[in-house]
C-alpha cells in the first residue's frame, strides 16, 4: 500500500458515471444485449453488441449503435433504426439506473475535497443523465455540471480547459482504457476504480502505464494486483 493521494492540492475533480459513482457497469451490458434481443437481434448479435461496447469502454453509445448497425447487423444506415435503437436503450436504461447501488465513499469524498469543485464526465447519454441524477439527489454533488454523450470525453475536456472551467491542477476519477488516455492525454491526473470496472485485463493495463489504482472512492492507493 503506497501513501494516500494528497487531494488537497485539486482545483477540480472529473468523476465517471458508470462503475465510479454508480455500480452501473453491468446495467449498461444488460442494456445493450437486450436492446439487441428486443429489436430483432440473435442470441450472436446481441453478445456481439456487448463484447464490443466493452471493448470501447467509455465511448459515447451513439457510436456504438452505428457499429451494430452496420458492422454487426450489417445493414445500411438509416436514422429510423438508430432512432428505435436509442429509444429501446433509453427505456431499458432509465428504470435500472434509478436502482444502481451508489458509491458508498461518494459523500465522504466530498466532504474530503471541499475545497474542489466537481463535475461528472460520463460515456453515456447526457440529457439522460441530467434526469437522473436529480431523481436520486446526486446532481448537487457536480457544481461544474453533469457532461456526457454524444460528445466525447476528450472533447469535452478540451472545450473546458480552454474555457478555464477545468481549473489545474485537476484529478480524473475513472475505470476504463478511454478515461485514462483522455485525462492524461489533456494533463489531469488519474486514478483508476478498480471494484466495479468491466474493463478486460485492467490489471496488467495500469502496471504497464503506471496508473494509480483504487477499489473505489476511499482513493487509497494500492499495488496488490
Amino acid at each position: 500500500m503506497s501513501q494516500s493521494l494528497n487531494l488537497e492540492k485539486y482545483k477540480t475533480i472529473v468523476l465517471d458515471c458508470d462503475g465510479v459513482v454508480l455500480n452501473s457497469n453491468q446495467t449498461k451490458v444488460d442494456a445493450y444485449y437486450n436492446t439487441s434481443k428486443r429489436t430483432g437481434g440473435t442470441d450472436e448479435q446481441a453478445q456481439a453488441f456487448v463484447d464490443y461496447h466493452i471493448k470501447l469502454g467509455s465511448i459515447p453509445r451513439n457510436d456504438k449503435i452505428r457499429y451494430y448497425i452496420s458492422d454487426i447487423l450489417k445493414q445500411p444506415y438509416s436514422e429510423e433504426l438508430f432512432q428505435t435503437l436509442m429509444d429501446t436503450f433509453t427505456e431499458i436504461l432509465d428504470e435500472t439506473l434509478m436502482q444502481c447501488e451508489v458509491a458508498p465513499e461518494l459523500e465522504h469524498l466530498k466532504q474530503r475535497t471541499a475545497h474542489a469543485k466537481w463535475m461528472m464526465m460520463s460515456g453515456g447519454d447526457q440529457a439522460e443523465l441530467r434526469k437522473i441524477f436529480p431523481r436520486r439527489g446526486l446532481d448537487h454533488l457536480f457544481e461544474l455540471g453533469i457532461y456526457g454523450g454524444p460528445t466525447k470525453k476528450n472533447e469535452h475536456l478540451a472545450k473546458m480547459i480552454a474555457d478555464g472551467t477545468i481549473q489545474f491542477p485537476a484529478l480524473f476519477i475513472g475505470d476504463s482504457r478511454f478515461d485514462h488516455q483522455a485525462s492524461t492525454g489533456a494533463g489531469l491526473d488519474f486514478v483508476f476504480v478498480s471494484d466495479w470496472t468491466d474493463m478486460p485485463d485492467w490489471q496488467s493495463y495500469c502496471k504497464q502505464h503506471q496508473v494509480t489504482v483504487s477499489h473505489h472512492l476511499e482513493l487509497q492507493p494500492y499495488t496488490d494486483f
